[in-house]
């Protein structure tokens, strides 16, 4: 395969004026994720400063960890520093984007190994170990719907899906019932459900995405205790079985019974009430 170095798209005369950004999980979000459901608290990520001033240069070279994949990235945009407001762990660089390169944002993915711990590097140690894996017809908006067996996501991951209406995502699921598991990362406790009657899938989802239990008491009861991003940070949702819309509701029904006793949800192993 040959390789196309990100210097053949993405012009940089002096890398000694930029600090590159990159942008990883924070301890609460992934910059992914951030950047998909809103592109204005994207940008601000690029305003943030720790107790160092890490964004010491004119210039700022970000790249979006794109974490599905390992040693992939996103590109993020490159930012011009106006100004240094002397106020840490706060958002006090004042930055302007450089518009030439907007055409790429979200679109260009960049292979490169991931540098050490930390998040600003000098960029001329990097920008030549960057090269260009692909370049999207659109922005990136979220994963691309997998097919139905291989439904195994993060609650984090699936929000903006859901938040954004993502038609691929949505054609599949709106149209079929099902039963789904919930799995507590935390603590390995589950919790079955089912959709079912005039609603599909995505309808049912898309509760949860909102208010991230669903309305199922045990799952209010664990986020009360916990956090209110519990659920963002720990949760993660599979699809066991999917069926026709025109599939009986007492079919799915017992399915979702069958399920409870495989995963043992009912009880000190699951979040299950019945």
């Amino acid at each position: 395969m040959i390789e196309i170095p990100i210097t053949n798209i993405i012009q940089v005369d002096e890398p000694s004026k930029y600090k590159f950004h990159a942008a990883r999980w924070n301890g609460d979000d992934q910059p992914l994720d951030v950047y998909v459901r809103n592109k204005k608290e994207w940008f601000e990520w690029n305003t943030w400063r720790n107790t160092k001033d890490e964004f010491s240069r004119d210039y700022i070279f970000s790249l979006i960890d794109f974490y599905p994949e390992n040693d992939m990235w996103l590109f993020g945009g490159i930012y011009k520093v106006l100004k240094r407001n002397n106020v840490p762990m706060e958002h006090s660089y004042e930055i302007e984007e450089l518009t030439e390169y907007s055409p790429y944002i979200g679109r260009l993915k960049v292979e490169l190994k991931k540098p050490s711990r930390g998040r600003a590097f000098l960029l001329e140690k990097h920008l030549n170990d960057m090269k260009v894996a692909e370049i999207f017809k659109q922005p990136y908006s979220g994963a691309l719907f997998p097919g139905y067996e291989n439904i195994n996501h993060d609650f984090n991951m699936l929000v903006p899906i859901f938040e954004n209406q993502k038609p691929d995502w949505k054609a599949a699921l709106e149209n079929v019932k099902g039963v789904y598991v919930i799995m507590d990362k935390n603590n390995g406790k589950s919790y079955v459900g089912s959709a079912y009657g005039v609603s599909g899938i995505w309808s049912r989802w898309s509760c949860y995405m909102g208010t991230e239990h669903g309305g199922n008491d045990e799952l209010i009861k664990v986020i009360k205790k916990e956090a209110p991003d519990y659920a963002r940070n720990n949760f993660r949702l599979s699809l066991l079985e999917y069926r026709p819309m025109k599939t009986d509701d007492d079919i799915i029904k017992k399915r979702e019974s069958y399920w409870k006793e495989v995963f043992l949800s009912r009880g000190q192993f699951g979040y299950n009430k019945n």
